[in-house]
Parts: structure tokens; C-alpha cells; sequence
């Protein structure tokens, strides 16, 4: 295997242009946050609005720091939310780019880091935006800057039972924060590896109270009650679906997201060709990568990554089974696959042969403005969006400036160049 990126053309000004990118998402992000933090129907305010009023529940944490401060100050609890929101999105794409920045780049890892299922999919989907998972994504992105193995692990054990009692779903991405405690600790032997996983104790067993001792009626009337008086808020949304939704009966979650769908082939066609085209750069480059030998996942005879990705997704699949936000399990999912993988590949724990890579794409070899003409349109001519039974959006890299215009401008009610044959056409024969 070879580790050699000359077969590929660098990106220049990689650095340049990325911070770019993601001062445009910056921007729009905090101002969507705001546009949207005062909606009464935003699920992702409802989400904060969780506390420990009516005693120890999942999801709670944030919230109930939040309540206390709000309240104690006498402060705007939807604002204090906002401004939370915002501080997390910096934070993460501040992370972000301190991932990617100090590496060689390459079009293959350009497409990867461009998927539409990545940076820009919040924004292009506002419901998924300023939602808990960005809390886990600056939680796994801390971890892997922490050069000391035992920080690392102290990182773990404290961290990371907080941020399950903030969003309890980062548990099914422990394969890939296992991973990066083995490698920091340069584990090479399977009974070093077990006692290591006790670090996820604390955090399995808070999960664990979680789901044995459920939130009542009774203490979540007391919850209702206490955001209603304290800031006249009413528990909607993923607030009030903490207790209308049983999710220690499994039957009941199925029913509920599966039992009304008539089109279950049609959703399950639009994601698998979702998955197929929005991972296949990461998928590629793990395809033809692997552990180096002294990695302890090679010690086991599982040194390709492609192979550790798949073995790694199998924990996130009830999220598909027994939740419908299929668009967001997909955008967590290959943020934490690129995280990781980047991860690696920066820090050079994995060797990547790029001459069979080459092979596999001789086809657009001298075809640089076939290849940029695919780009553009692969990274900014669609998403998924946050819901299974929603279609798939089209063209972001339009509706993105044209939505924000409007409702900065206050445009609302203009349709501008909806009559255009380009328009036409897209609507006719693209969405």
C-alpha cells in the first residue's frame, strides 16, 4: 500500500477559500438562529425548553442550566437559548476547520469534505439547525485535539456522561470515540482494550436510569407548569414528545414513525441512493485504506477502514428503524465519519493507496472542467432533507441566497425569476 497523493493534482489555497465557505455558513447560521428562535413551532428551541423542574430526565442538562441562569438574571429564556445555539455552531465550525487546515488536499478529498450531507445540510434545512447534535460533534472534535492519552480518558470519563445527559444518542456513535481512545493510548492488546471501555460506565449507566425510570405525567406537568410561570413557554414539540412518545416500548416507536407510511419502498429507494452518492467520496477513500500495523485495529485482523466504518454503523441503525428525522441521522452520521476519518488520515495513522484510487477514476482523467462542472453540481445542487418522508431538495446553492434575500429584504411574497426557463426547467425535469 502507498500513501502517495501526487497521483492527484493539490488544491491550492485550500485554507483560503474553506474559511470562506464556512464564514458563509458562520453568517447564515447565526442569522437563521435568530430569524427562527422566536418561531413557536421550532423544534429545535423545544429541545432546550427540557429541564429538571420535574425531576432527572433525559435531555434535561442544557436546559435546566439554562432555566436556572435565565432565570436568576431574569433573562429572555428563548434568547439565552439562541445565543447557546450560537455559540456551539462557531465553536463547531471553528473545529472544523482546524481539522482540515495543515494537510495536503487532493479533488477526492475536496469532494469529501464538500458532500451535501455534511457542513451544508443545516442550513440548507433549517429544522436541523441549532439541533443537540452539534453538541456531540464539539464533544468528539475536542477529544481528538487532546495530545495526552490521559486527559483523553479523563475527557471521557467526565465529558462524556454530560453530554449523554444533554443528548443521549451520542452512545450510538461510541464506536468511533472508542476508536480514538484506542489509538491515543496506543493500545495493542485485546485485555488493554477491554479495561478501557469501562470508561463508557458512567455514561451507560446514566443512560441506563434514563430508560428504567421514565418521566411521569405528574413530572411532566411539573416541568410544563414551571416553564409556563417562570417564562409563559408552553412544552411543545421534542418537549412534549419526552412523555406522549413511550420509548421504552419498541412496538409503539415502530407503529408510530412506520404505521402510517403507504411509500415505505420509495423512502427506502431515496436514502439508499442518498447513502450511495452523498458518502461515496469517504466511502472510496476508506475502501482503499487501512490501519498502519502498529494500529491495534490491524492487531485484529480489521485493517481496512471502510470495513471498521460499516462494522462502526451497525449501533446507529434503530435510530432508522425507531425515529423518522432520517435526514439528520444521515448528517450525524457522515459527520462523524469524516471527523474520524481526517482524524486519521492528518495524524497519519492510516496508509491510503491512491494509485488504485487513480485507477478506479481514470475515466475523468484531463477532464478538469467535466470534473469541476460535477463538483458544483454534486456539492451544491442537492440535499437530503431532515424527515424520511420528505423528497429530496434540490439546488442550495439557489435557494440558499434567494431565501435569505427574501426575508432580509423582505421579499416574501415576490417570486424572483420563478417564471425563467432555467427555473421552469429545473422544477419540470430536476426536482
Amino acid at each position: 500500500m502507498v500513501n502517495n497523493i501526487s497521483n492527484f493534482k493539490s488544491i491550492n489555497n485550500f485554507n483560503k477559500y474553506f474559511s470562506i465557505y464556512l464564514s458563509f455558513l458562520f453568517l447564515l447560521g447565526i442569522y437563521y438562529l435568530h430569524y427562527k428562535h422566536n418561531a413557536g413551532t421550532d423544534t429545535s428551541i423545544s429541545e432546550y425548553l427540557i429541564n429538571y423542574h420535574g425531576g432527572f430526565v433525559r435531555r434535561g442538562l442544557i436546559g435546566e442550566i439554562l432555566f436556572i441562569y435565565s432565570e436568576f438574571f431574569d433573562l429572555n429564556l428563548r434568547f439565552q437559548i439562541f445565543l447557546f445555539q450560537s455559540l456551539i455552531y462557531s465553536v463547531f465550525l471553528i473545529l472544523i476547520f482546524n481539522l482540515f487546515k495543515d494537510f495536503e488536499k487532493n479533488v477526492i478529498i475536496l469532494f469529501a469534505i464538500y458532500t451535501p450531507i455534511f457542513l451544508i445540510f443545516p442550513i440548507a434545512e433549517l429544522e436541523s439547525l441549532g439541533r443537540k447534535e452539534s453538541i456531540l460533534y464539539v464533544f468528539f472534535l475536542s477529544l481528538i485535539l487532546i495530545k495526552n492519552p490521559k486527559l483523553a480518558n479523563i475527557f471521557t470519563l467526565f465529558i462524556l456522561p454530560l453530554v449523554c445527559m444533554i443528548y443521549e444518542e451520542v452512545l450510538v456513535f461510541a464506536p468511533f470515540i472508542y476508536a480514538t481512545i484506542l489509538i491515543k493510548n496506543k493500545i495493542n492488546n485485546l485485555i488493554s482494550a477491554i479495561k478501557l471501555s469501562l470508561l463508557f460506565l458512567p455514561s451507560i449507566v446514566i443512560i441506563t436510569l434514563f430508560f428504567i425510570y421514565p418521566i411521569t405525567a405528574e413530572s411532566h406537568s411539573v416541568m410544563e407548569r414551571s416553564l409556563l410561570n417562570s417564562f409563559g413557554e408552553i412544552c411543545y414539540m421534542s418537549c412534549n414528545l419526552l412523555f406522549t412518545v413511550d420509548h421504552n416500548d419498541i412496538s409503539s416507536m415502530f407503529g408510530y414513525i412506520w404505521g402510517e407510511h403507504t411509500h415505505i419502498p420509495s423512502i427506502l429507494t431515496r436514502y439508499f441512493l442518498i447513502i450511495i452518492i452523498g458518502f461515496f467520496p469517504i466511502f472510496l477513500l476508506s475502501y482503499f485504506s487501512v490501519f498502519k500495523e502498529n494500529i491495534f485495529f490491524s492487531k485484529i485482523k480489521l485493517k481496512n477502514i471502510f470495513l471498521f466504518l460499516m462494522i462502526s454503523y451497525i449501533p446507529i441503525v434503530p435510530l432508522f428503524l425507531l425515529g423518522g428525522d432520517w435526514g439528520r441521522w444521515i448528517g450525524m452520521t457522515i459527520t462523524f465519519t469524516t471527523i474520524f476519518y481526517f482524524y486519521l488520515y492528518k495524524n497519519q495513522f492510516i496508509e491510503v493507496d491512491y494509485l488504485s484510487v487513480n485507477q478506479k477514476l481514470n475515466f475523468f482523467k484531463g477532464k478538469k472542467k467535466f470534473v469541476i462542472f460535477l463538483f458544483i453540481i454534486f456539492a451544491f445542487g442537492w440535499n437530503q432533507k431532515t424527515t424520511n418522508i420528505e423528497d429530496i431538495a434540490t439546488n442550495p446553492l439557489y435557494k440558499i441566497p434567494y431565501n435569505t434575500a427574501k426575508r432580509i429584504f423582505g421579499w416574501g411574497s415576490y417570486q424572483i425569476l420563478q417564471d425563467s426557463i432555467i427555473i421552469k426547467w429545473h422544477r419540470e425535469n430536476i426536482e
